[in-house]
């Protein structure tokens, strides 16, 4: 019996350690942020309004570019259970976003224990075990991997290009890519490319086989997309061939503002990264089978650093590859402990994996206090549900609450209506009737506040224990109607 809990344990004890980090960043931070805001009402809708289209929330707030229901589809499906239980238990509905992100993040990790998988078979059991202590110190890898965005859904199928590849199949590498590329996320192409020019020149793949392989690959991807997104848009499209017009042809997602060219080496991947970030670069020079896996993906960043626009998210993707090289470093730093240099690198990079594990406990307490309108929505439902008036109460949710916390999944239908209504002057609010504002503004005409939440700010350096804290300022503000004077009778936190 013991010797099966042992082999259980070898088996699946990494996939339990990772799976329960990301479990405690889905219940601790369930909302949602405007950069998720089409995948996640895509979900919502599939699993609430099913065939009932004139009802799904992008016919009406359609977003800046079109994306691909093809995501949203699968994770509801998977979650469709899990939600239809809760709705028989009267649940309410910020528990099927829960589900719906612990589905998500659930089939990322089995794309990335695929990988880990293939590293521990082609490098050894002790450069996996490196791999998942790297990845579970580190944030954003798995703090992301159950949240609905197109990066997300990418990232799941480049794990699974990185599998193949590792296991030599090279074809079935480039497919996985392609299928990112053409239906979730066009800047793969920015990784695809650097792989198959390498794959060529190493004669890895042939040209011929390539074009045999990949080409009816494409063809099929396109189709499938063009299909399932015509029916639910309503209009002819490739959803990822609008996005790559708008972005590298038109260069428009430079309005929502730029970053210098080497921003993604000097700030995204040392925060993505922590430790793993020398390290990786250090296990190019020990281990030279890495370069084969390396040079592909700073390429893919290299390629990417050319766009004005640059987030974190857009390469999330490259994590996973550098992990593998720096677990590669962390091996055989560890092997090499006992001899006079090399244990003193040990001590460092132990040192250096407390330092990661607190700065990825700072940013998740800064992550924590980052959706201050889903907190501020959860408390107003809270008090609506106290109140002795059971009349529907409407709640007009601004554009700055809509993208920092709250989701159709936040609503509760029983008791309150909601309007995203945008366009409206501050001014004309006091004309309009609603009974209770979501707002950034602290002050509104004809509306008195009820009370307000504070949102991460900055991280602020102080000469007392401890020495880091973070600073929150209020970020949204609840306001009753005036008209409505048995709202003031309840007892209100005020604002300030």
């Amino acid at each position: 019996m013991a010797s099966k809990i042992s082999k259980s344990f070898s088996l699946y004890g990494y996939d339990l350690l990772l799976g329960s980090i990301a479990a405690f960043y889905v219940f601790m931070a369930p909302y949602t942020k405007v950069e998720e805001s089409f995948n996640v009402q895509a979900m919502h809708d599939i699993l609430y309004h099913r065939h009932h289209l004139d009802k799904y929330d992008h016919l009406e707030f359609p977003g800046v570019v079109p994306r691909t229901f093809i995501g949203a589809f699968l994770v509801s499906i998977l979650a469709s259970p899990f939600v239809f239980v809760m709705g028989l238990l009267q649940f309410p509905k910020i528990y099927s976003l829960i589900a719906v992100r612990l589905v998500l993040g659930g089939i990322i990790l089995l794309t990335l224990r695929f990988f880990r998988i293939q590293v521990r078979n082609k490098l050894g059991r002790q450069v996996e075990a490196f791999f998942v202590i790297l990845s579970a110190l580190q944030f954003h890898l798995l703090f992301y991997c159950s949240r609905p965005l197109p990066n997300t859904l990418a990232l799941g199928l480049v794990n699974i290009g990185y599998g193949f590849w590792m296991k030599g199949k090279f074809y079935l590498a480039l497919n996985s890519l392609i299928f990112a590329t053409l239906v979730v996320r066009c800047d793969i192409l920015l990784l695809l490319a650097p792989l198959g020019v390498e794959l060529l020149l190493t004669k890895s793949i042939s040209l011929l086989q390539a074009l045999k392989y990949c080409v009816g690959a494409a063809l099929l991807c396109v189709g499938l997309t063009t299909l399932v997104d015509t029916i639910m848009w309503r209009r002819f499209l490739w959803p990822e061939f609008e996005v790559f017009w708008f972005n590298s042809v038109l260069n428009r997602s430079s309005e929502w503002g730029t970053h210098p060219i080497h921003w993604y080496f000097t700030s995204a991947l040392p925060r993505m990264l922590l430790i793993a970030y020398p390290l990786s670069m250090l296990g190019v020079l020990l281990d030279r089978r890495l370069l084969f896996y390396v040079i592909p993906v700073y390429s893919f960043i290299l390629l990417y650093s050319k766009l004005p626009h640059k987030e974190l998210r857009f390469i999330i993707g490259s994590v996973p590859m550098f992990n593998l090289a720096a677990a590669v470093t962390a091996s055989r730093i560890y092997n090499n402990r006992k001899k006079s240099f090399w244990k003193l690198l040990f001590l460092a990079m132990v040192g250096s994996f407390l330092v990661s594990l607190g700065c990825t406990v700072l940013t998740f307490l800064a992550s924590y206090e980052n959706y201050p309108s889903g907190y501020a929505l959860k408390y107003l439902h809270k008090s609506g549900h106290l109140a002795k008036d059971t009349e529907e109460q409407w709640v007009h949710i601004d554009t700055f609450s809509a993208m920092n916390g709250i989701s159709r999944f936040c609503e509760d239908d029983n008791l309150f209506r909601y309007s995203k209504e945008e366009g409206i002057l501050l001014e004309d609010f006091s004309r309009r009737n609603f009974t209770y504002l979501i707002s950034e503004h602290a002050a509104v005409g004809g509306y008195k506040c009820l009370f307000s939440v504070k949102g991460f700010s900055r991280i602020s350096l102080q000469n007392r224990s401890p020495p880091v804290t973070l600073v929150k300022v209020p970020k949204v503000f609840v306001h009753g109607n005036l008209n409505y004077r048995d709202i003031f009778d309840r007892s209100w936190p005020g604002c300030f």
